[in-house]
């Protein structure tokens, strides 16, 4: 079967088991920690339940965006090389492409890139600004 064709409107994933079943398992159990505390605010226990409530839900977070991180650097070390290779630019210049903008370029077909790219650097575009300028999408199903 092949995939939904990608576009702007499309384009952002949700991760269900993170965003449908850890997320609201994590919150309700610090709201439950919350009222215990407010019900038990002079014993010991409903204090240390708040803080492991607290550190799991800062685990599930961090669980979740290291990856991403990852993912940018490595769309980051792509784009650089996809750049250079197709705009034969100075590599000084692809360098003043912020972190964002190299992330949002990775959208761009071929063709597109080196106006996105003169108009993502003379106006300081924000990557919503840029996807919104692509026309024609250049699709990525592999992001987590």
């Amino acid at each position: 079967m092949e995939p939904k064709p990608q576009n702007l409107a499309n384009h952002a994933k949700l991760d269900p088991p993170f965003h449908f079943m850890l997320l609201p398992i994590l919150l309700v159990t610090l709201i439950l920690t919350i009222v215990n505390v407010i019900r038990n605010y002079d014993a010991l226990t409903p204090w240390i339940l708040l803080l492991l409530a607290l550190a799991v839900l800062l685990a599930g977070f961090k669980a979740r965006i290291y990856p991403l991180k990852v993912q940018d650097r490595l769309i980051r070390m792509e784009e650089r090389q996809r750049l250079h290779s197709l705009l034969g630019e100075p590599r000084s210049r692809i360098d003043g492409l912020t972190e964002s903008q190299l992330v949002a370029l990775r959208f761009a077909s071929d063709a597109e890139i080196p106006s996105l790219v003169e108009k993502a650097l003379s106006q300081n575009l924000s990557n919503k600004d840029i996807k919104k300028a692509i026309s024609n999408w250049r699709p990525d199903y592999f992001r987590v």
